[in-house]
């Protein structure tokens, strides 16, 4: 796959309609971490440096073509400014921003509000898209594709966007890629991949993908009950996809016919409920009673779990070990993270809840080799699936 990239392509005094992913978690209007703002700065800057008129198109959360007050760009526009130092235009509507974009100098940045506030945004109707797409492509004479969060999903200001202009990926997309080519194409070995989350379902596509490529597989979350059941163990209130046991079954015979290691945890965390504060326990995997429920792996199979990861020389990671959010049980998911900041080779965290995680416990971004901004779009690339949003740039 051969994209056309922003550092082979002359963008100097153009108006650049430049996708990212800027959909932070907020609370009470508060941006509560600004990870994917920050990852990116270096391509706005670098248009601005190449004085272009940026004008930046990107979603927040799941409005579904209504506007919600909530889910409004406009605390974003004052943090990107305040990280930028620079004065951001923010124009509260995507759609017949002509106007207001016309007196947008080079070197200047506008934010347009929440695309998704448009019902076209994320239509199955190609012929919606396209007409708000074509409204997009008038602002501007040249497409940047930087939003990697939003790569796998067949959007407006996505996939039929490039169409309409002459475009490139930006620098984050480019950075993501290359990653991601790192853990499919030529991985440095002993290759281990950690998953977690809750469901197993979610995560299927990638075991079965990746199960011949890689030398370790450790599977932690609420997925891991599922595994566990599959292996005639009481699993107790824990969360459990029973539709999923015989296709993980074979996930389990498959993994030992190629020589893998799969780790399982040995000991579990469990409580009577689902709840901040309910009383931990720690009990062996093969032994956990019937009215609790499994919140995070246990303290010896987190000791075992970055133990394993310690040997690998190339580490993906995504979703947490346990309800991280959690004091109680967010034990696992700590040590693993700490384990991925000593691997001598790289180690990536595949974006979403597990990005929140490492954030959230204390890591810095620079103690891992790679944070990812998008866990959605890192999982459907390493199931093999075609990302239309990069599909649309080749």
């Amino acid at each position: 796959m051969s994209i056309k990239t922003l550092a082979n392509s002359d963008v100097k005094g153009k108006r650049v309609l430049l996708r990212c992913d800027l959909n932070v978690p907020l609370k009470e209007g508060s941006i509560t971490d600004d990870g994917r703002i920050r990852a990116s700065l270096p391509t706005i800057k670098n248009l601005v440096e190449n004085d272009a008129a940026v004008i930046i198109v990107a979603h927040l959360g799941r409005p579904k073509g209504e506007r919600k007050a909530e889910l409004s760009l406009a605390p974003v526009a004052k943090r990107l400014s305040e990280l930028l130092g620079k004065e951001i235009k923010f124009i509260p509507s995507a759609v017949g921003a002509a106007n207001e974009l016309s007196s947008l100098k080079n070197g200047e940045i506008a934010l347009l509000e929440n695309i998704r506030f448009e019902s076209a945004e994320t239509s199955k109707d190609e012929s919606e898209r396209a007409v708000l797409a074509k409204e997009l492509a008038s602002y501007a004479d040249f497409f940047v594709s930087d939003g990697f969060g939003a790569v796998h999903r067949k959007h407006a200001s996505v996939y039929d966007i490039a169409k309409l202009l002459p475009h490139a990926a930006g620098l984050l997309v480019t950075a993501e890629i290359d990653v991601l080519k790192r853990l499919t194409e030529s991985p440095q070995r002993p290759y281990g991949v950690v998953l977690g989350g809750a469901k197993v379902s979610d995560k299927i596509g990638v075991i079965e993908n990746l199960l011949d490529k890689v030398n370790v597989l450790a599977i932690g979350g609420g997925m891991v009950f599922t595994f566990l059941a599959a292996q005639g163990n009481e699993i107790g209130k824990s969360l459990v996809e029973t539709e999923q046991i015989t296709t993980v079954e074979e996930i389990i015979n498959r993994a030992k016919k190629l020589g893998i290691k799969l780790l399982l945890p040995t000991d579990i965390v469990v409580a009577p409920e689902f709840t901040a504060t309910a009383t931990p326990t720690v009990v062996l995997a093969t032994e956990m009673p019937v009215d609790q429920i499994g919140l995070d792996i246990g303290p010896e199979s987190a000791k075992n779990f970055a133990m394993e990861i310690e040997k690998c020389k190339t580490v993906f990671w995504n979703g947490p070990m346990g309800v991280f959010e959690f004091p109680n049980f967010a034990n696992g998911t700590k040590v693993v993270a700490d384990a991925l900041t000593k691997i001598s080779g790289i180690s990536v965290v595949g974006g979403g809840d597990s990005a929140a995680a490492v954030r959230a416990l204390g890591f810095k971004d620079s103690e891992f080799g790679y944070i990812s901004t998008g866990g959605g779009a890192s999982l459907e690339y390493l199931e093999g699936k075609e990302l239309p949003g990069i599909a649309a740039l080749e």
